[in-house]
């Protein structure tokens, strides 16, 4: 039977999901932001029947983009892939009147993919090579003499 990954071949895999999905979340933040802005934003999520869409918006934009960075640095792994599963469930939730798998015929995919690896990595944490392992290892290292 296999068993599941351990040690360097493990925090490789950690590190490569948890980056790509750190860039697709920063990518979506950064589009909410910087090219839909705050008030279109707002009016797609106004028009899609999202329930208090400026808190919204403010939400999933923070979320996605502050929370994408920290996930591609492995920092604070566990409180933004809480943050990312409301995010998603959310957005499941208000929008999602689900036909199909594919995004361009109203599917879930997106929505499922990145909720499913925030779980991933709410469960299995960000790895080795991440700015938690140093910030965690740092804590627990024993005071020298």
């Amino acid at each position: 039977m296999l068993r599941p990954l351990s040690g360097t071949p493990r925090d490789v895999a950690l590190l490569v999901g948890r980056v790509l999905l750190g860039v697709v979340l920063f990518a979506h933040g950064f589009q909410k932001v910087f090219i839909y802005g705050f008030a279109g934003t707002t009016g797609a999520f106004t028009k899609m029947g999202v329930p208090v869409p400026s808190a919204s918006v403010a939400y999933a934009s923070a979320v996605e983009l502050v929370g994408g960075g920290l996930l591609i640095l492995g920092a604070f792994t566990t409180i933004v892939s809480v943050l990312v599963v409301l995010d998603m469930l959310g957005a499941a939730f208000t929008t999602g009147h689900y036909a199909a798998i594919f995004v361009q015929s109203q599917g879930f995919e997106l929505e499922g993919t990145i909720l499913v690896g925030a779980l991933l990595l709410l469960v299995a944490g960000a790895g080795r090579y991440s700015i938690d392992h140093l910030l965690l290892s740092r804590r627990r290292a024993p005071a020298s003499a």
